[in-house]
């Protein structure tokens, strides 16, 4: 994965998180689970919004291989990733995206107060993912999910 194609993923998140009244959806919280839908995918990326209720979280894990990027549209959540052994923590606020290679293992979480909505972008699209859990300071493969049968 070049570098220039990680710019790309996070103007294209950036360039959807700026447009909202575009989207053909409006984003939906759910108080059981956060929320996803997919607003468009391409031969070699797709896009998805993300909503997070406070408390909301992903497990560790990865993207299958894909790289991408993802924006905050409103709100604020936490990237988690590993570092050492142990989870360091990355407040993203509104407005804040970051971007990632294919074999970026992380958690995000809302553990603010408010609602947060976020833009997320994969290329190639997801195929599947890994699930991790971080146990004494090692990263186990807890499972895998795939791309058409679990989401």
């Amino acid at each position: 994965m070049t570098l220039s194609l990680a710019l790309d993923h996070l103007a294209v998140a950036q360039s959807y998180a700026s447009t909202p009244d575009d989207w053909p959806f409006a984003p939906r919280f759910d108080p059981a689970s956060r929320w996803y839908g997919r607003l468009t995918a391409a031969d070699d990326h797709e896009v998805w919004v993300l909503t997070w209720l406070p408390g909301q979280a992903t497990d560790l894990h990865d993207h299958g291989g894909s790289a991408g990027a993802f924006t905050v549209v409103s709100g604020e959540i936490v990237e988690q990733t590993v570092q050492g052994g142990s989870l360091m923590n990355t407040p993203m606020p509104a407005g804040r995206g970051r971007r990632f290679g294919p074999h970026h293992v992380h958690r995000v979480v809302n553990a603010g107060t408010r609602p947060a909505v976020t833009v997320h972008v994969y290329g190639p699209a997801l195929t599947a993912m890994t699930r991790y859990r971080l146990h004494d300071g090692r990263l186990t493969v807890e499972s895998v999910t795939k791309a058409g049968a679990d989401w």
